[in-house]
């Protein structure tokens, strides 16, 4: 997918259209300490932990109907406005396999 390196957009900071850079945000792991995590959960004493307590008889849904993994990323595009230099995502990502800024 191409994509222009500079495009009019519309900046909430400024609260008008101008020019911005586009840029691909980098990929980031989710902290094992951030809000809804499991480590969190379980050292509150929350989360099940491991074994199926005698409940399950069958493997998870997961584990037999939803097999493999998607052959593209979502687009995580970051625009920076030229007048205010203050940055904003991109409302919801487009599915590409690679994106490339021309």
């Amino acid at each position: 997918m191409k994509i222009p390196k500079t495009q009019q957009r519309y900046c909430p900071f400024c609260k008008k259209h101008t020019e911005h850079k586009v840029a691909a945000a980098k990929k980031r792991n989710a902290s094992p300490m951030s809000r809804g995590s499991k480590y969190r959960a379980r050292k509150r004493g929350l989360a099940r932990g491991t074994g199926n307590r005698g409940r399950y008889s069958r493997k998870a849904i997961g584990k037999w109907k939803m097999s493999g993994k998607k052959s593209s990323k979502k687009t995580d595009l970051r625009f920076e406005c030229k007048v205010c230099k203050k940055s904003h995502m991109q409302g919801s990502g487009v599915r590409a396999k690679r994106v490339e800024f021309v």
